[in-house]
């Protein structure tokens, strides 16, 4: 039987040996998305700008919401909102569609010598395809009403990395768990509801009791979601300490997540 390497150095060379099959992939899989649709690609573009419309009419108009700290604009509560949706949106269509990435790929496992390991890789670069369509459309939101956005932007890659890592690290697990327990797909869907109001998205961490305040800090999402409000809007450095603690545990959760996909994917054959 085919041994498959867990090693540290692995879980990168894989990826770089396999970049062009990845982006070749990636476009297969934005272009797929919209195939046979009228508008095609410009949905990716529609669809963050209807959102951000909605959540600016139900949050400023309908509930009146303010954000702590932020002035009495709408304009500001809904970018300010849409910025912590950009985080989760890029997170939940990664792990919620991994249980199911080997299962629904089964001709690669049963029929051809395929690098299974970048399959969520894949997914990761589509989702950040539709995140940077976000991104765009955010950013031409904000200089409608404020003008340039600040300099401290170009933190945002610093910002994400890290999520990108966990992301890749939980799909890995999941993908590798999906293909012997398919209850766990309608499980992960439960729990990235409950992750996104567990996150400081719809309201400021600071909103949360000073003794339950550290809780938030279990979500995944916060410190990324937090710090990528600070860069994008505030114009403020993100937490350095934070980020440097959350960067490790990402690392972590990335290399732990591949070496179980490497471990298990030997009996995937024989299950599917």
């Amino acid at each position: 039987m085919q041994k498959f390497s867990a090693a540290p150095g692995v879980m990168f060379s894989s990826v770089w040996r396999n970049r062009a099959l990845i982006v070749a992939l990636i476009k297969r899989e934005v272009i797929g998305r919209y195939r046979g649709s009228f508008m095609g690609i410009l949905w990716s573009f529609f669809n963050p700008i209807v959102m951000l419309a909605i959540y600016t009419f139900v949050f400023s108009f309908i509930f009146n919401s303010r954000w702590a700290g932020a002035g009495d604009s709408k304009a500001e509560f809904a970018l300010i909102l849409f910025a912590g949706l950009m985080v989760f949106n890029l997170f939940a269509e990664c792990v919620t569609r991994a249980p199911n990435l080997i299962i629904s790929n089964a001709n690669y496992v049963k029929k051809v010598v395929f690098p299974l390991e970048i399959l969520p890789c894949v997914i990761a670069g589509s989702s950040l395809f539709h995140a940077l369509v976000s991104l765009i459309v955010w950013l031409l939101a904000y200089g409608v009403f404020f003008g340039v956005p600040p300099l401290t932007l170009f933190y945002l890659p610093l910002v994400i990395a890290p999520l990108v890592l966990i992301i890749l690290g939980l799909s890995w697990g999941l993908a590798a768990i999906g293909v012997y327990m398919r209850d766990v797909a309608h499980f992960i869907g439960l729990v990235t509801s409950g992750l996104m109001f567990l996150a400081p998205i719809f309201y400021p961490a600071t909103a949360v009791p000073e003794d339950y305040r550290h809780l938030l800090l279990l979500n995944p999402l916060t410190v990324a979601v937090e710090n990528v409000r600070v860069v994008l809007f505030f114009g403020q450095q993100p937490d350095w300490q934070a980020l440097g603690i959350y960067a490790c545990i990402a690392i972590a959760v990335a290399y732990l997540g591949f070496a179980f996909f490497q471990k298990t994917r030997k009996g995937f054959a024989d299950v599917l």
